[in-house]
């Protein structure tokens, strides 16, 4: 029996990568991070909930160099997923489907998203925390 040689379907190497596409694939990257930032909530809680040593040796890893950009991923995360759900939410109901719509809409997501994260980050820097 001789083996029929079908074409393959197209890859993401074919496709150019469009803002719609980019921002879909970030949204699914954010809920993975938001997903992890979890345990990280938990912990936190679980030291706020121990003896004041464990809240002092969370305080001591957020405040530090890697802690602070942990942070910093995970509230970009929440705002930009916060955002892009909005947007979804607005597509369920039939608003912004149209093409220059859906780019306005990505672009405004990324730039308040943007302006959120740093607005938070100058807050907590402000305040002399870990955020």
């Amino acid at each position: 029996m001789a083996v029929q040689q079908r074409p393959l379907s197209p890859h993401l190497q074919v496709y150019k990568p469009q803002l719609t596409m980019v921002l879909s694939i970030v949204h699914r990257g954010t809920g993975v991070v938001l997903s992890l930032g979890a345990f990280l909530l938990a912990a936190w809680l679980i030291a706020v909930a121990g003896d004041g040593d464990a809240f002092a040796q969370f305080n001591a890893c957020a405040s530090s160099l890697p802690g602070r950009f942990v942070l910093h991923a995970f509230t970009a995360s929440l705002a930009y997923h916060l955002l892009n759900g909005i947007r979804h939410l607005l597509w369920d109901i039939g608003w912004g489907f149209e093409l220059p719509k859906a780019y306005a809409s990505g672009w405004a997501v990324l730039g308040l998203a943007l302006a959120i994260t740093c607005v938070i980050a100058y807050l907590g820097l402000r305040a002399g925390g870990a955020a």
